[in-house]
């Protein structure tokens, strides 16, 4: 893919794919949170069976792909991401056969299987970390281990001032070897030693035992924690107003995307590449969890890996003007090396849902997901999204997440990420479908008596509605091989717009106000002066295959519409 922007009113990206047929040079990526997705035992628990059970759903929604969040053996500590056997599955969530079975169904229904691969660290319960402790070889270099400094009272002391994502320090104290290990997360999730040639080859297993139970790909969390500075140097304060023992008081120019990470990844692609040339199998895709700039983000790219866009999510947001979503999608489409493939994501379950983000009203709910599915290349979902699900507010008691819980009664609501983890709403029965128990791991949001899938699928207009038709859209040639312009139709309504040679083209309008606007669309835009509703937000008062007269053109405010 290429992409060339001119500096005009209006800025017209050339897009012309590749020769690549990849599924995700086009696809739609839905990412499963297993713990609260479907519970097949009535336990409150979603499990590997539940899954199965409702892969129907990802099929008809038009997804091309699904991702799972971890379901590896684990105390749970952080809810599966700190794993205590790289190559096994949570009790909670089931085994490997019933893992076989759900690869077995989503090929079954021509779906792909990605699973998240959590490389930066294990969990302390992990016998990889019991023989570190007990320095048997080769496992005594696996994690971090430092001395402690000595005080000015002769009192013990972490090797320096590096702080936990999850608050307070990122060094604990174990007494049986007599050394601090580092956590850039919970004190259950030691990280590991990558500068360890032996730890790397054990974690290249682990990538090749799932690729030989059928997975077609990665998501890779936090790749860019994975090495630290060696000194040992104390990291700067940020000046951020925040308590001294929170992450963001100091610049994480030491613990965070050093060179080394992208060696790393790269010996992953070229893994997963052979891995496919060797089986005569398709190519597999890893794709990077990224919270970083946009030159980060390309070196990812320049090692053969894809790494999330996250714009919709870490740099926009409600109060963000149709300018800025220009500039944002120009940036990261200009930067983009040739031959690579842009993704947007929409949502994911460390950030709050998008419709809460960006206003839980029936247009809002629809802007991002009708955005991410137009432009070019992967789009990226988090269930739920596909129905506007929103956050649920969680009391101090209520809260089960340790980034909430780290933070105190007072800051909690701050850090936690439990509203954007509730069960699914799949319709108005017990705990809203999710399972047959009224006690589940999280409380489900109040609203799901309305607000879910079945009702959605009854419904004239619906998110779900919506979702499902842009999923349709992306298969059509002008949204596979168009090109794309992105301009402002007005200063506050954005346009995209994918052309292709003999074809009419396809013309997303958003109003980022909330006042009713009226567009001369036609001329500024160049096209049709007759166009049909493709689909609209379920807020916009368009009804579907409804005639426009763009040169008159008129849309409520925050309201979304794709004319075809």
């Amino acid at each position: 893919m290429v992409f060339r922007s001119v500096l005009a009113a209006a800025t017209l990206i050339t897009f012309s794919t590749c020769e690549s047929t990849d599924w995700w040079t086009n696809g739609v990526l839905y990412q499963i949170y297993p713990r609260s997705f479907k519970d097949s035992n009535s336990d409150g628990i979603g499990d590997l069976p539940g899954i199965t059970s409702k892969l129907e759903h990802i099929k008809d929604a038009g997804a091309d792909a699904f991702w799972i969040s971890p379901i590896y053996a684990s105390p749970q500590v952080d809810f599966g991401y700190d794993i205590a056997n790289f190559t096994d599955i949570a009790e909670e969530y089931g085994t490997l056969d019933d893992f076989d079975e759900l690869v077995a169904k989503a090929k079954e229904l021509g779906l792909k299987v990605l699973l998240d691969f959590v490389p930066n660290h294990s969990s302390h319960e992990h016998l990889w970390f019991k023989n570190s402790i007990d320095r048997i070889a080769p496992y005594d270099e696996y994690y971090i281990w430092r001395d402690a400094k000595k005080g000015p009272n002769g009192e013990r002391l972490p090797p320096n001032n590096w702080l936990s994502s999850f608050g307070g320090s990122a060094w604990e104290w174990n007494e049986k070897r007599q050394q601090y290990y580092y956590h850039a997360f919970a004190a259950g999730q030691p990280d590991l030693n990558y500068r360890n040639a032996k730890l790397r080859k054990e974690m290249e297993n682990v990538l090749t035992f799932w690729m030989d139970r059928g997975v077609d790909g990665f998501r890779v969390d936090v790749p860019y924690h994975m090495f630290e500075d060696q000194e040992l140097r104390d990291e700067p304060l940020s000046g951020a107003i925040v308590p001294p023992d929170d992450s963001d008081y100091l610049d994480h120019i030491y613990t965070k995307h050093l060179p080394e990470c992208y060696l790393v990844v790269d010996s992953w692609q070229i893994l997963l590449n052979n891995y496919a040339v060797t089986r005569k199998a398709e190519k597999k895709l890893m794709i990077l969890e990224l919270y970083g700039t946009i030159k980060q983000a390309m070196e990812y790219y320049d090692v053969g890996a894809n790494p999330f866009n996250f714009m919709f999510i870490a740099d926009l947001n409600r109060r963000s003007k149709a300018i800025d979503f220009k500039r944002a999608i120009d940036s990261w489409l200009n930067a983009i090396p040739e031959g690579k493939v842009p993704n947007w994501v929409v949502g994911n379950h460390d950030q709050s849902r998008a419709s809460s983000r960006y206003g839980s009203n029936g247009n809002r709910a629809d802007q991002i997901t009708m955005l991410s599915a137009v432009l070019p290349g992967l789009t990226v979902v988090y269930n739920g999204d596909e129905i506007g699900m929103v956050d649920r507010p969680f009391t101090w008691e209520e809260t089960v997440d340790p980034a909430g819980c780290n933070a105190g009664k007072d800051r909690y609501f701050l850090k936690s990420r439990d509203p954007q983890r509730t069960p699914y709403q799949w319709d108005d029965t017990i705990s809203a479908g999710f399972s047959d128990n009224f006690m589940t791991w999280l409380p489900v949001h109040p609203n799901y008596k309305t607000h879910n899938l079945e009702a959605q699928k009854r419904a004239n207009v619906s998110n779900y509605k919506v979702f499902q038709a842009l999923t349709k859209l992306k298969k059509s040639p002008v949204l596979r091989e168009g090109s794309l312009e992105v301009v402002l139709a007005t200063e506050d309504v954005l346009a995209v717009i994918r052309r292709l040679h003999g074809l009419n083209p396809v013309v997303l309008l958003i109003n980022f106000s909330d006042m009713p606007v009226k567009i001369e669309a036609m001329s500024w835009l160049g096209i049709p002066e007759v166009m049909h509703v493709y689909t609209a937000s379920v807020m916009s008062g368009l009804e579907r295959k409804k005639k426009i007269l763009t040169s008159e053109l008129q849309l409520r405010g925050a309201a979304s519409v794709i004319l075809h």
